[in-house]
């Protein structure tokens, strides 16, 4: 495994729409051990194959919603299509290649999406709250969009508890 660099706001790949995975093969499988050691390694909660530089539709979310002995665990959404959706959530939002920036989002609270797994078998998966969220937002970048585009306000530095010189 390897980690990858992330794709900054600004770089045009961020905008683009991602195509479909076709091969499912030791590469993808590869590059998705790397997006989990990336996204470990920047303390995220969801990463897309486009912030790593690669232009194919497929996104890593983190599953917070576990119960106290159990482990958050990632899950590896491939093809993914949003089934249903439904209640609503507004929150401070923010993304591995928007660093440091936050805003105000309004997202579903519940997602129901459909997608394959690293060996082609699709899947459906129910997320809730923050997983929820991160699922959206995740699914976002395959399509070239990116929070700041959704966000009704940027959050300053005074809310995020910053002092003036950035500390």
């Amino acid at each position: 495994m390897a980690l990858r660099n992330i794709v900054k706001a600004g770089d045009s790949i961020l905008n683009k729409v991602c195509r479909p995975v076709t091969k499912f093969d030791s590469k993808l499988h590869t590059l998705l051990d790397d997006m989990a050691e990336t996204l470990d390694n920047a303390d995220g909660v969801g990463l897309a194959a486009p912030q790593v530089g690669i232009m194919r539709r497929l996104a890593l979310v983190l599953e917070t919603n576990v119960g106290e002995d159990e482990d958050e665990f990632v899950i590896e959404f491939i093809n993914p299509e949003i089934l249903e959706v439904s209640g609503e959530q507004k929150g401070a939002e923010g993304c591995l290649s928007v660093p440091g920036e936050y805003g105000i989002v309004t997202r579903p609270d519940y997602v129901r999406a459909r997608a394959q797994d690293r060996n082609g078998e699709w899947f459906e998966y129910e997320g809730t709250g923050l997983t929820a969220r991160c699922m959206c937002h995740e699914f976002d970048h395959l399509d070239g969009h990116l929070f700041t585009e959704k966000c009704e306000r940027m959050l300053t530095p005074e809310e995020l508890g910053m002092s003036g010189d950035g500390e």
